[in-house]
């Protein structure tokens, strides 16, 4: 170790270990993509290290409690599982790379990645959710075998540096790499941007492709520098930092059309939807109709009533509650779906695609003001954003007393936050899937069908 910790414990607070070098092995793999370990009592949260590998970091975060973060230096004994970053830009400068924040598990195969989401997806749904999970975490793309899946992603965003250059951002970041060669894009997705010459700086670059092979690309207005007020005035708390963050990306900002058309043409089911360059539609080419497929099955297996009463929530454009009219189509029963989402441009996708069908209504409002005055479901599903529903919206849900639950996350923490609160109200899990969705990356998805559980059916 170079330093004493207990030296630089005295030399300031919140310094700590902050730049000590030393040794340690890595016992497992944690939620976010880091390597944890244990050195001189403390833990020790390494990005990039793989369990099992012995490696010498130097500690970047130390703000003087039970654990500090520490980036790689050199790899003393690597996993066998470890392979060349596949993604240059997303691995570590220690390791020839950009140190972008796009893929930070390029490093390491495709089985051995599943395999490090699915032992992340079971400690906190058995820590956060007190459910035993034994599953696996599989890919979208059943061909996929043990290298890495790259070329995945068919909507990208772009930064542009003070240059005029797009690139990905720096890893906790706002600084611009200027490079565009990151390995998750479809190919060709990324071609060709030189030819719109210097962008304002700040700006930003929405790229997709639809299903019907055509390519579009939106630039997005710097947004406006937020007032930081007079002389003498204390810096903002990281609190109030990440409110005027927030308020500025909801802030309406100058949209140009560089490419393509202002809609994107996407098809799930036999159905068609044309939604905005910038709307919201899921990263991976499978994802959509992997998902619908995957709810169908769960409704199967749900032995609902012929005549279905469905919440979708969180519905964005209706993929899912296409998925409940194709599993309940009017030769077999019937089925009226309520879509409830917030976002115009989705709605608005919604609207064109269900125009001419009698069994959806589609309600543009946020899920706690519109379930209030939804008729009793048979089924809900809920497919919140990255922060999860919520306790306010799970029991809502749960006090409808659907017969089943369809419960849909992008972060297995908040997804197994969730899933407690949904047994406090009554359900069990009956069905849980988790999904690669991100590959290269930490991040996965997850799926599961709940149902009331005997004690709440039966009384206490």
């Amino acid at each position: 170790m170079t330093g004493s910790a207990h030296e630089q414990d005295s030399e300031g607070a919140g310094n700590g270990w902050l730049g000590t070098e030393f040794e340690i092995t890595v016992d497992r793999f944690g939620h976010g993509g880091i390597g944890v370990g244990r050195h001189d009592g403390r833990v020790v949260f390494i990005r990039h290290a793989l369990p099992g590998e012995t490696v010498r970091v130097v500690v970047s975060e130390d703000r003087g409690k039970g654990f500090c973060r520490a980036e790689i230096r050199e790899i003393v004994r690597a996993s066998p599982h470890r392979i060349d970053p596949v993604c240059r830009v997303g691995a570590p400068v220690s390791a020839g790379g950009a140190g972008g924040g796009c893929c930070d598990l390029s490093h390491t195969t495709g089985t051995h990645a599943r395999e490090l989401k699915s032992q992340v997806l079971t400690e906190l749904l058995g820590r956060m959710g007190g459910i035993e999970w034994g599953g696996e975490v599989v890919s979208l793309d059943p061909g996929t075998a043990d290298a890495p899946e790259t070329g995945w992603r068919v909507r990208e965003r772009l930064f542009v540096d003070a240059r005029g250059r797009p690139g990905v951002r720096e890893y906790q970041s706002h600084s611009v790499i200027p490079r565009v060669d990151c390995a998750q894009p479809v190919p060709g997705l990324v071609d060709g941007l030189d030819e719109f010459g210097d962008l304002e700086s700040g700006s930003e670059l929405m790229l997709t492709v639809g299903d019907d092979g055509r390519h579009h690309i939106v630039h997005i207005a710097a947004a406006a520098e937020p007032h930081r007020g007079g002389r003498g005035k204390r810096p903002h708390s990281g609190r109030r930092r990440t409110q005027q963050q927030r308020a500025q990306r909801s802030t309406p900002r100058r949209e140009v059309l560089l490419a393509g058309e202002p809609t994107v043409r996407r098809t799930v089911g036999g159905r068609t939807w044309e939604v905005p360059v910038t709307g919201f539609w899921q990263a991976h080419r499978l994802a959509a109709s992997g998902y619908s497929d995957t709810v169908r099955t769960l409704l199967r297996s749900a032995e609902l009533p012929r005549s279905v009463v469905a919440w979708d929530l969180y519905g964005g454009a209706g993929v899912l509650a296409g998925a409940v009219l194709d599993e309940n189509d009017e030769s077999w029963g019937t089925a009226r779906v309520h879509i409830v989402e917030a976002d115009r441009g989705a709605t608005a996708a919604a609207d064109l695609t269900f125009a001419d069908d009698h069994r959806v209504r589609i309600h543009r409002a946020s899920v706690l003001a519109a379930v209030a005055d939804l008729p009793s479901p048979d089924v809900v599903i809920v497919d919140p954003p990255r922060a999860g529903a919520g306790r306010d919206v799970v029991e809502r849900i749960t006090s409808a007393e659907p017969s089943a639950v369809i419960a849909v996350g992008c972060d297995p923490a908040t997804f197994a936050r969730d899933l407690a609160d949904y047994r406090r109200g009554g359900y069990e899990v009956d069905t849980l899937l988790g999904f690669d969705a991100f590959p290269l990356t930490h991040h996965l998805e997850a799926v599961a069908l709940l149902r009331p559980s005997v004690r709440a059916a039966v009384g206490p």
